[in-house]
């Protein structure tokens, strides 16, 4: 395939590399507006776009691949408030969009077994607390992970009616904790606790390559599809 690299920061060149790994081409490295404007006529014979810009471009950048009919995969995270209008968009205009909160396969497994901990803690009385790291550089907070997280335990532990940053002092509210400190690829843990015990599952990235090569895969999945997809399409 022949890949646009939309952001070509950390995550920009760990795609690049997972890519070359899998013999596709890098067409584009594009990092800013200018660059889209200047390589417009080059973009439509592209066959897709991996978006790991910044929150506040994110946005711009989709609506772009949506307007010249390229698929994209998203790996950039903090713009969710935006999922239904961009989903609206994309089926409206007969796009292709593959978006996740983390693309890295081993977190999406700790999203199966978020549920199934969600549902025995609701079963059996254990209160339940989500805690993320992330390196200092990261926008948003929490994590669009700990996000998903935190909204598949409150759907599946039916004594939690939401969740709150830093806690509340309310039982029926789960908390989540963001801790921002040195470089740290990002930590997820999942506790549940009761009297007797306490179980945890926890992911650790040890650093960026499973995210890339994850976002490489979505890629080739959409290949000559139509439609709005996430990892678990490709779990499936």
């Amino acid at each position: 395939m022949r890949i646009v690299l939309s952001g070509y920061g950390k995550m920009g060149h760990e795609v690049e590399t997972a890519a070359l790994s899998r013999n596709h081409d890098i067409a584009l490295r594009i990092d800013n507006q200018d660059q889209w404007n200047a390589n417009i006529n080059e973009l439509s014979s592209c066959d897709v776009v991996i978006e790991f810009s910044t929150p506040a471009t994110a946005l711009s950048n989709i609506y772009r691949c949506f307007d010249i009919n390229i698929p994209i995969v998203i790996g950039t995270t903090g713009w969710y408030q935006h999922l239904d209008e961009v989903s609206r968009r994309c089926k409206e205009q007969g796009q292709t969009m593959f978006y996740s909160p983390n693309f890295s396969i081993g977190m999406n497994f700790i999203f199966r077994l978020n549920k199934m901990l969600a549902q025995f803690a609701d079963r059996y009385n254990y209160d339940l607390e989500i805690t993320e790291t992330h390196h200092i550089h990261k926008l948003d907070k929490p994590s669009d992970t700990a996000v998903k997280l935190a909204d598949d335990a409150v759907r599946n532990c039916k004594r939690y009616s939401s969740w709150q940053l830093d806690g509340a002092d309310d039982d029926n509210i789960m908390r989540v904790n963001a801790i921002r400190e040195g470089e740290v690829f990002g930590i997820h843990e999942i506790a549940a606790t009761s009297d007797c015990d306490r179980i945890t599952l926890k992911h650790e990235a040890f650093n960026r390559k499973g995210f890339a090569m994850g976002a490489v895969i979505a890629a080739e999945f959409i290949k000559g599809k139509k439609g709005i997809f996430t990892m678990d399409d490709i779990i499936k």
